[in-house]
């Protein structure tokens, strides 16, 4: 009997570790402009019983490069297809795992109080009202928002004529708090970005063909725990999805 008891204590010194793994929380790496919605997401997922994904948010430029050095991370939700594309390009995520979580749209700000308007579409106007700037947006030079914020300035011809003006922000919700706090006069956000502050106005969102569509890819991380995948099913459930609308998110 007493070597019975042993050999139980020694079978589940050696599966205690797997079980304890298996109920490690996710660490999720994600796009700044997804922090109200995955907060809601980790929060419906532990009020079932789950360990609360950990969510560890910034530009996806910034993320994807911690990931691609061998950050220990489970899940990656980028604001665009190309930074999941370089990770994937380095063997960083499990490809099969791989779908599109969301949409969203480019909107222009300014801080509550102003009286700015524009007829967007109509010609040269973008560029008379936003004149010298300052204009915040993310940096164009690897962050999504950035590059989505100048592919439209392009489109409408404004670029030239406002990028003195352009105030370069580490990612899309820095460039969000300089038009809050009347640091810019204007900003190119994202819509859920603007939905979600409280001291910015809307004044027109960009015509969608003017810049690449913008997307949410996830993906499951090489390497990753098994409570990954659960939450990765999670949020493209219906039920994940429809957080995703409530907070203004295209699906």
């Amino acid at each position: 009997m007493r070597r019975l008891f042993v050999s139980l204590l020694a079978w589940l010194a050696l599966i205690a570790p797997a079980a304890a793994r298996a109920e490690e929380p996710p660490l999720v790496l994600a796009a700044a402009s997804l922090q109200e919605v995955l907060n809601d997401a980790a929060n419906a997922w532990a009020a079932k019983g789950h360990p609360r994904p950990i969510l560890s948010f910034a530009a996806s430029s910034t993320l994807a490069r911690q990931a691609a050095s061998g950050a220990r991370a489970d899940l990656f939700v980028s604001a665009d297809s190309a930074w999941m594309d370089w990770l994937a390009a380095r063997g960083r995520i499990d490809k099969a795992s791989r779908a599109t979580l969301a949409g969203n749209a480019l909107v222009l700000i300014a801080p509550k109080a102003s009286a700015a308007r524009l007829a967007i579409e109509q010609k040269g106007a973008l560029a008379a009202l936003i004149g010298g700037g300052p204009l915040a947006i993310a940096d164009p030079s690897g962050v999504p928002a950035g590059r989505y914020a100048q592919q439209a300035l392009e489109a409408l011809g404004a670029w030239r004529a406002v990028e003195r003006g352009v105030v370069r922000a580490e990612n899309v919700r820095a460039a969000l708090a300089l038009v809050e706090r009347g640091a810019a006069r204007f900003g190119i956000v994202y819509a859920t970005d603007a939905r979600a502050a409280r001291g910015v106005r809307v004044i027109a969102t960009f015509p969608p063909g003017g810049h690449a569509p913008i997307v949410y890819p996830i993906a499951r991380l090489s390497g990753a725990r098994a409570s990954a995948e659960p939450f990765r099913r999670f949020l493209l459930s219906d039920e994940g999805r429809a957080l995703f609308r409530a907070r203004g998110f295209t699906l």
